[in-house]
C-alpha cells in the first residue's frame, strides 16, 4: 500500500519564508534553508517551495536558493512560482529541485503541460490548482489566487492529467490559513476523478484534520505551512498519530 505523505510548504518572498491567511496579510516566519533542514530531519516526506512574488528578474535569486536547499536536505522537493517556459523548468531542476509546480502559466497555455511532460517526464510536473467557490461552482484562480477564471476545477483537473501532469497540488482558497480543516469533499471528488496523486492544501489545524483528508478526502499527501512553522504540530507527533489510526505513513 502506498504510504501517505506529509509535506511542509514554504512560501518564499524576497528570500524569506512568509505565511498569510486566504493568500493575504503575509508575515515573515524564517529562513527557508534552515526550515528545510529542520523539516527533513523531523521526518517530512517532501517539501514544497513557492516563490509567491515570482518575477523574471527574481528567477536567478530563486535558483540560487534552490541550490542551497538541495545541499542541505535528502528528501524530494518541489519548487513553483512564475514558471512559464521549458528554460525555467530546466534551470530549477538543474539547481537541484526534483519537481516543479505550475499554475497560472498552465491555465494561460495548457500546451505547456504537454511540452514539459514530454521534455522532462510527467514525474516532475506538478500542476497546482488554486480554487474557490464562485456562485456555488468551484473555479480555478490564477496569479497567486488574485484572479478568478471561468475554468471549472473538475474539468481542469481531468485535462491536466490527460496532458501529462504527474501530480496535482489542490488548494482550497476558502480553507487556506483558517486551520479549520481541509476541503475534504472537494478533494475526495478530485481524487476519484483522476488517476494521479492529489496533494491537499489549505486548512490544516489539528492532527484529526490530516487524518480526515488522507482517509475521507482520499488525498495521497497533505500539505501545510503555519502549523509546522509555528510548532503547533510536530511532524513526528503527526505521523505517530496517523499510524495509530492505521493510515500508512513512513516512520523513522
Amino acid at each position: 500500500m502506498h504510504k501517505k505523505r506529509i509535506i511542509p510548504c514554504l512560501d518564499i518572498k524576497d528570500g524569506k519564508t512568509v505565511k498569510g491567511i486566504h493568500f493575504e496579510n503575509l508575515k515573515e516566519v524564517g529562513n527557508p534553508v534552515e526550515l528545510a533542514q529542520r523539516y527533513a530531519q523531523e521526518g517530512a516526506d517532501e517539501l514544497v517551495f513557492l516563490d509567491i512574488t515570482a518575477t523574471v528578474e527574481n528567477r536567478k535569486t530563486f535558483a540560487e536558493l534552490v541550490k542551497k536547499i538541495a545541499r542541505v536536505i535528502n528528501i524530494p522537493f518541489t519548487v513553483g512560482g512564475g514558471i512559464s517556459t521549458v528554460k525555467d523548468v530546466g534551470e530549477l531542476l538543474n539547481a537541484g529541485a526534483d519537481k516543479v509546480s505550475i499554475n497560472s502559466a498552465a491555465v494561460y497555455n495548457p500546451d505547456l503541460i504537454d511540452e514539459l511532460a514530454k521534455h522532462f517526464g510527467s514525474q516532475c510536473i506538478v500542476i497546482a490548482i488554486d480554487t474557490n467557490l464562485v456562485d456555488n461552482f468551484w473555479r480555478v484562480f490564477v496569479q497567486g489566487g488574485r484572479k478568478a477564471t471561468k475554468l471549472d476545477t473538475f474539468v481542469w483537473a481531468s485535462e491536466v492529467e490527460e496532458r501529462g501532469a504527474g501530480e496535482l497540488l489542490l488548494t482550497s482558497m476558502k480553507h487556506d490559513g483558517t486551520k479549520k480543516g481541509f476541503a475534504v469533499m472537494l478533494t475526495s471528488k478530485i481524487a476519484q476523478l483522476v488517476n494521479i496523486p492529489v496533494i491537499a492544501s489549505g486548512g490544516a489545524g489539528t492532527l484529526k484534520h490530516f487524518a480526515d483528508i488522507l482517509t475521507e478526502g482520499k488525498a495521497d499527501a497533505a500539505l501545510a505551512a503555519s502549523v509546522f512553522h509555528f510548532g503547533e504540530i510536530r511532524i513526528k507527533e503527526l505521523k505517530n498519530f496517523l499510524a495509530s489510526k492505521q493510515i500508512p505513513v513512513r516512520l523513522g
